[in-house]
């Protein structure tokens, strides 16, 4: 399976070259950053209302004053469906003062 040549291309190349089979349903959890804590609470409330089926965890992050949103979905780790998630929660985000901050799978 090849990959275009950008930064998700390069995690599902090195996925596969680890062995983590990409065609099967995984695991996989979407960072959202926030500067204001309770911004980042009004995007949890928000996704439990909108998509109850999703887990959501808020925690703090390693630096101060940021708070992460990690938003845990099931699906298969395909380019296309990562780089059209990572879009919606952009989106999701930016209406809460956030920012998607990437993507991985819990391997």
């Amino acid at each position: 399976m090849t990959f275009p040549n950008d930064e998700t291309g390069q995690v599902l190349a090195e996925m596969q070259s680890a062995g983590i089979d990409l065609t099967v349903v995984h695991k996989v959890v979407f960072f959202q950053l926030f500067e204001k804590e309770e911004r980042a609470q009004a995007m949890v409330a928000h996704l439990a209302e909108q998509a109850p089926e999703m887990v959501v965890e808020l925690v703090p992050d390693e630096m101060p004053n940021v708070w992460d949103v990690n938003c845990f979905v099931n699906m298969t780790p395909d380019y296309d469906a990562i780089v059209a998630q990572e879009a919606e929660f952009e989106l999701l985000a930016a209406k809460f003062d956030g920012f998607n901050d990437g993507w991985g799978i819990e391997a």
